[in-house]
């Protein structure tokens, strides 16, 4: 069952949001390639704030996560695209429906 997750909240720089959104589209495409991570979202809470939802088995799937491309990408690109740095939280689930 997947227990684990994480929630980045991005909050874009002024005139960034097209390139935010547009990182969160390779994003969405790196993350199909990694097989340790079921579950990825990529969110538009506001026009310029942005998160990224992400499930996992297990903690070594959370942590392949947190040192794959995805968030490597994401750290180099942060100080050119985001007003704050990224938030990750780390996230325990208490249930999940999945009708897939």
């Amino acid at each position: 069952m997947i227990q684990l997750a994480l929630f980045a909240r991005l909050e874009a720089k002024p005139g960034k949001e097209a390139e935010v959104e547009q990182f969160l589209n390779t994003g969405l495409e790196l993350a199909r390639q990694e097989n340790s991570t079921p579950i990825w979202f990529a969110l538009r809470l506001s026009p310029t704030t942005f998160g990224v939802f992400d499930a996992f088995y297990d903690e070594k799937g959370r942590q392949a996560h947190l040192n794959g491309p995805i968030a490597q990408a994401l750290m180099a690109k942060a100080p050119d695209l985001f007003a704050v740095p990224p938030s990750i939280e780390p996230i325990t689930v208490l249930g999940l429906k999945n009708a897939a």
